[in-house]
C-alpha cells in the first residue's frame, strides 16, 4: 500500500511559527513506485554532444481555451504577509487570478465568524475580510475551502451568506474540505476530522448537505469536491464499507450536487523524477473525466477540474520548481483544468541544500519568508524576495496571454518539452522547457496552420539561478538555442493579416461510437462579417503534434472510418470558406473506441484488488467461433509506458515494450466452440492506470464482456 507524498500541511503548529520556520512536518514517505516505474529523465554524461531537437507546433490541433482562473496560488491564515501590498502586488505583477484561502489542511479546522483555528497558528490580519481585500489588489477570484473537518455545513452556509449577501464579494468558488482521505480511513491521518464515521460514503452524504445548504443561500455559486489524482495515493484502495475507492464512492453519491472537483498533485522523488512525470498529465486528465462520466450521473461534462495545490519533492524554490511549474500548469490546463494553484505564497525555510548549484532553502513559498534555520546558521533572502517559481509563473503569464488558446506541440526530446498559445489578436506563443541541468540543446520549430513572420520574435527567458525573466526580440521564429535548465518563450506575429477568417466550430460531441466507426457532430460556425460565405468543415485527428485529416463536409456532421478498436482519439474541426479562409480550432473532442459487436472470440478483463501501484486481474477467454482452437495467443497493448504485468498463471506471460502476449499452457490450450478458459496477473503501474480495452485472440480482434 502506498503512502502519501504530499506532507506539506499535515502537521499543525499550535504556536506562531518561528521565524522561517514551515508550519508542518513530514509525516509521510516518498512515492513508492512500481517496477518498471517511469524513469527519470536521462540526460546525456557532461560534455556529450547533443542532438538537435524538432519542436512541432500545430496551430490546427487545437486543445482547451485559456481560462480567465488559469494561474492560481495558496494563501494562508498563518501568513502574516497575506494581506499586505508588497505581497499583493507581487501576486499582480506575476499575473494571479486566483487565490486559495484559509491554506491547506487549515481549510479544516479554520472558523470564519471568530478567525480562530484551534491547534493551529492564526497570524494578525489574516481574517476573510483581509484575504478578500487582498484578492481584490490581487486581481484574483477567491476561492475558498468551506470547513468540513470540525465545521458544519451550516457554519459554511452562514459564510457564503456574509461573503456575497452581506459583503457582495461575489465569492464563486467553494471547495468542501480539503484532502479528506488523509482522514485516517486509508491508514494515514494528517486530516482534521471530527466525524465519527470517516468513509468517503459519509463525506460524499455531507457534501450533498453541504451543497444544499450554501446554495439555498447563494444558487449562484460553484461547490466542489475533493478527489484524489490518479495513480497517487489513495487511488485505487477501497476502505471499509465504501462501495470502492475514493474517487468513485464521492462522485457515485453527490456527483449531481456538485460543480467541480478538486485535486491535489505532489508527483515527489528527485528533481529528474518530478520533471518527468509531466508525462503522466493527459492520461491523468482522461482518468478523471472517465471517472465523471462513468460515476457522477446525467451531465457530468459541465464539472469541471482545479488542480489547487501543487509543488515538487526536490527544488521547491530552484529551478526543478519553476520548470516544473511551467510545464505542470500548461499541460494541466490544455487538457482542461480550470485553474491550477502553487502551494504556496509565503512557506518557510526547511530543509536547505543546493540543487543545480543553487541554495535551496526547502521552502515551498512563492516568495521568501525572510526567515533563518532553526540553528540560525542559514537565513533565506529578504522577505518577498521571488523564488524561482515564481519566475515561473510569471513566465506562465507571459506565455498564456488573454482569450487565447492552446495547441498542439511536441518535441522529438523527452529532456525539452514544448507548449504553445494562439492568441486572439493571432499571435502563437511558444514556451520551451529545458530540463536538462547540464546541457544546451538547439531547437529548431516547424509549424502547421499558421505561418510565422520574418520579424524577429518577443523572447522571453528564464535561466538557472536568474533573478528575473528576461526580455528581447531576438533572432527567427524556427530556430533557438535553449539554455541547460531554462524556460523560453517566443511570441511569433502572423506573416499575414488574420482578419477576415471565418468563426471556429462549437464543441463536437461523439455519438454512436463503434470499434471502427464515430459520428462527430458541431455547432455550425459563422462566416466572417462582410467574409466569403462558409464552404465546409473539416474534421482533423490529432496524431501526436501533428493532424491527420478523416473528411470533411459542408454540414456539420461526419461520419468517420477506419478508426481502430480500443484507442483513444482527439479530434477538432476547422471552418474553411469560399475564399479559402480557414478558422480558428474548435474546442478538442476526445473519445475512445470500443471492441466489436460481434466477433469469433470474446474477452473479459476484471480488475480486482488494488493497492495504488498494483493490482491484481482476470482475463476470461471465450471462443464464440464455430471452431475448436487449438493453441491459442491473446495479445494487446497497455495505453502507457509505465504499465507492465509483473507475474502471471493460467497461461506463458511476456512483455515487450507496451506489448503484452499470453499464450496457452497443455492443460487450456484446446478450447472447443463455446468454452472458455482464465488466467491471471499482477499488473503494476506508476502513472495514470488506462485499462486496455482491445484484445485480440490469434490475430481476431475479440469482443468485450
Amino acid at each position: 500500500m502506498r503512502i502519501p507524498t504530499n506532507s506539506r500541511d499535515h502537521a499543525l503548529p499550535t504556536h506562531p511559527p518561528r521565524p522561517g520556520r514551515r508550519r508542518f512536518l513530514a509525516v509521510a514517505a516518498s512515492l513508492l513506485l512500481a517496477t518498471g516505474a517511469l524513469a527519470a529523465l536521462d540526460p546525456p554524461a557532461a560534455g556529450a554532444a547533443v542532438d538537435p531537437v524538432t519542436v512541432t507546433v500545430n496551430a490546427k490541433a487545437g486543445l482547451a481555451r485559456v481560462p480567465d482562473t488559469a494561474l492560481g496560488v495558496n494563501h494562508a491564515i498563518w501568513d502574516s504577509n497575506l494581506g499586505t501590498t508588497e505581497t499583493s502586488d507581487l501576486l499582480r505583477a506575476a499575473g494571479v487570478r486566483m487565490l486559495r484561502y484559509p491554506g491547506g489542511s487549515y481549510g479544516d479546522i479554520y472558523h470564519w465568524q471568530t478567525h480562530t483555528a484551534p491547534g493551529g497558528y492564526v497570524a494578525p490580519d489574516t481574517d476573510f475580510d483581509t484575504f478578500m481585500a487582498a484578492a481584490r489588489r490581487v486581481g484574483a477570484q477567491p476561492m475558498i475551502i468551506a470547513n468540513y473537518g470540525t465545521g458544519s455545513p451550516a457554519e459554511a452556509a452562514d459564510w457564503v451568506r456574509y461573503a456575497n449577501l452581506t459583503k457582495s464579494y461575489g465569492a464563486k468558488y467553494w471547495t468542501i474540505g480539503n484532502e479528506n482521505y488523509g482522514n485516517g480511513l486509508y491508514g494515514s491521518a494528517w486530516e482534521a476530522d471530527d466525524h465519527p464515521d470517516k468513509s468517503a460514503t459519509r463525506y460524499a452524504e455531507l457534501v450533498v448537505e453541504y451543497a444544499d445548504a450554501m446554495k439555498a443561500v447563494d444558487p449562484t455559486i460553484k461547490i466542489g469536491a475533493v478527489l484524489t489524482m490518479p495513480a497517487n495515493w489513495p487511488d485505487g484502495l477501497t476502505a471499509g464499507d465504501d462501495p470502492g475507492p475514493w474517487n468513485q464512492t464521492v462522485l457515485s453519491l453527490a456527483g449531481p450536487k456538485i460543480d467541480f472537483v478538486d485535486v491535489h498533485w505532489y508527483p515527489g522523488g528527485s528533481a529528474a523524477e518530478s520533471l518527468a512525470r509531466t508525462a503522466h498529465i493527459p492520461d491523468a486528465a482522461w482518468l478523471l473525466r472517465q471517472q465523471l462520466a462513468r460515476y457522477a450521473g446525467p451531465d457530468a461534462g459541465r464539472i469541471g477540474i482545479s488542480f489547487t495545490e501543487l509543488n515538487v519533492g526536490t527544488g521547491q524554490d530552484t529551478q526543478p520548481g519553476a520548470l516544473f511549474l511551467a510545464d505542470a500548469y500548461s499541460g494541466l490546463l490544455e487538457n482542461g483544468a480550470f485553474t491550477v494553484q502553487w502551494w504556496n505564497v509565503h512557506n518557510g525555510i526547511g530543509t536547505v541544500s543546493e540543487v543545480a548549484g543553487q541554495t535551496d532553502y526547502g521552502d515551498f513559498g512563492m516568495l521568501s519568508s525572510g526567515g533563518c534555520a532553526s540553528d540560525g546558521t542559514v537565513c533565506e533572502p529578504p522577505l518577498n524576495t521571488p523564488f524561482a517559481p515564481y519566475h515561473g509563473l510569471s513566465m506562465m503569464n507571459l506565455f498564456t496571454g488573454a482569450g487565447g488558446q492552446f495547441v498542439r506541440a511536441g518535441t522529438d526530446q523527452p529532456l525539452v518539452t514544448a507548449h504553445a498559445v494562439r492568441r486572439a489578436n493571432g499571435d502563437v506563443a511558444v514556451l520551451l522547457v529545458n530540463k536538462d541541468p547540464e546541457h544546451e540543446y538547439p531547437v529548431t520549430i516547424d509549424y502547421a496552420g499558421f505561418s510565422p513572420s520574418d520579424a524577429a520574435p518577443t523572447v522571453y527567458r528564464h535561466t538557472n539561478g536568474a533573478s528575473a525573466v528576461t526580455e528581447s526580440r531576438s533572432g527567427s521564429a524556427t530556430s533557438r538555442t535553449l539554455p541547460p535548465y531554462s524556460l523560453t518563450t517566443l511570441v511569433v506575429h502572423p506573416a499575414g493579416p488574420v482578419a477576415g477568417h471565418p468563426g471556429a466550430p462549437g464543441q463536437p460531441t461523439a455519438s454512436a461510437v463503434t470499434d471502427r466507426t464515430a459520428t462527430i457532430s458541431w455547432p455550425a460556425a459563422a462566416p466572417a462579417p462582410g467574409g466569403a460565405p462558409i464552404a465546409k468543415y473539416e474534421v482533423y485527428r490529432q496524431h501526436g503534434a501533428v493532424s491527420e485529416q478523416l473528411g470533411e463536409t459542408s454540414g456539420t456532421t461526419l461520419t468517420v472510418g477506419n478508426l481502430e478498436p480500443g484507442r483513444r482519439y482527439t479530434v477538432n474541426v476547422l471552418t474553411r470558406d469560399t475564399a479559402g479562409n480557414v478558422s480558428w480550432s474548435s474546442p478538442p473532442l476526445t473519445f475512445a473506441t470500443g471492441s466489436p459487436a460481434t466477433s469469433t472470440c470474446a474477452v473479459r478483463f476484471s480488475k480486482g484488488a488494488d493497492w495504488g501501484n498494483g493490482y491484481v486481474a482476470t482475463v476470461d477467454i471465450v471462443n464464440d467461433g464455430p471452431s475448436a482452437i487449438d493453441g491459442w495467443t491473446l495479445t494487446w497493448t497497455w495505453p502507457t509506458g509505465w504499465q507492465q504485468v509483473s507475474s502471471g498463471w493460467s497461461a506463458n506471460w511476456s512483455q515487450a515494450g507496451t506489448l503484452v502476449k499470453v499464450t496457452s499452457t497443455d492443460d487450456n490450450r484446446r478450447l472447443a466452440a463455446g468454452a472458455s478458459t482464465s488466467a491471471g496477473f499482477v499488473g503494476a503501474y506508476s502513472g495514470p492506470n488506462v485499462l486496455p480495452t482491445a484484445f485480440s485472440l490469434n490475430g481476431t480482434v475479440c469482443r468485450a464482456l
